[in-house]
């Protein structure tokens, strides 16, 4: 589908969703059902590897709206924004965000709710909703996972927007480089992921996702069976296996 607010490349294993709204990309309704028009179709190619979200201009996001926060108008708003977070949780390919300068409100909840982030030295995170008297609803699920309780409190209820060299440390991003490595430091992660099985891929992070929240022996009873009658049955782990009792580089069938 032709997009107005984003820029969407297809390059097989590897999907690239870049927010195109510059300067600041300032979330709107009808940009966030594009955002989630472009995570869905992603999500129905089963060779997808890994797919990036990354941004236009001297920032990363500044979040939603200011106007779609308005009483007529936030009902819609929550919908289009959360469908995005909701097609992510379910996304059985790596994520990964790359962020420069501001990433604010809904674009750091976007961007940290990726499974790898790579921030550049001069990036910016935070929430600031409370200032304007709202709170933000996927920081207040995702942060205490990310940077535990009480620095999520912290963040959240102060509004108090952090460096890249502070987020790495608390663990809200996973990589801080220079700004000019930032382009070189995603290809290089997104070749590393792309190297791997698709199917492989899809079966482990689902199976991780799906073991978050079971007790230790319920996870490793979903993670056997899942080993054992879904893994096991893939072409690509016996052309693993094979490929390595041979000494050589497997050729995935991505199934």
């Amino acid at each position: 589908m032709p997009y107005r607010f984003l820029r969407v490349v297809d390059e097989g294993a590897v999907a690239r969703i870049a927010l195109a709204r510059p300067p600041l990309n300032i979330l709107t309704i009808p940009m966030m059902e594009e955002l989630g028009a472009a995570i869905g179709e992603a999500a129905s190619r089963p060779a997808l590897k890994v797919l990036l979200i990354a941004a236009e201009g001297k920032a990363f996001s500044a979040g939603v709206d200011i106007e779609d926060h308005r009483s007529d108008r936030v009902k819609p708003m929550l919908e289009a924004f959360h469908a995005i977070f909701r097609s992510l949780r379910t996304l059985d390919c790596v994520t990964v965000a790359a962020v420069q300068g501001a990433a604010l409100g809904g674009g750091a909840e976007l961007a940290t709710f990726c499974d790898l982030v790579i921030a550049a030295d001069t990036a910016t995170l935070g929430q600031p909703e409370i200032k304007v008297g709202v709170f933000p609803p996927i920081a207040l699920l995702e942060y205490p996972r990310r940077v535990g309780p009480h620095r999520a409190i912290q963040l959240l209820l102060s509004g108090e927007v952090i460096g890249a060299a502070e987020a790495l440390r608390i663990g809200l991003v996973d990589r801080v480089v220079p700004a000019a490595a930032l382009a070189d430091t995603v290809a290089g992660e997104l070749h590393r992921f792309a190297a791997q099985s698709a199917a492989v891929l899809r079966i482990a992070k689902r199976a991780l996702r799906e073991s978050l929240d079971l007790s230790f022996d319920e996870g490793l009873a979903m993670l056997e069976a899942v080993y054992q009658y879904e893994l096991m049955t893939t072409a690509d782990v016996q052309e693993g296996l094979r490929a390595f009792a041979g000494k050589r580089k497997p050729v995935w069938q991505d199934r």
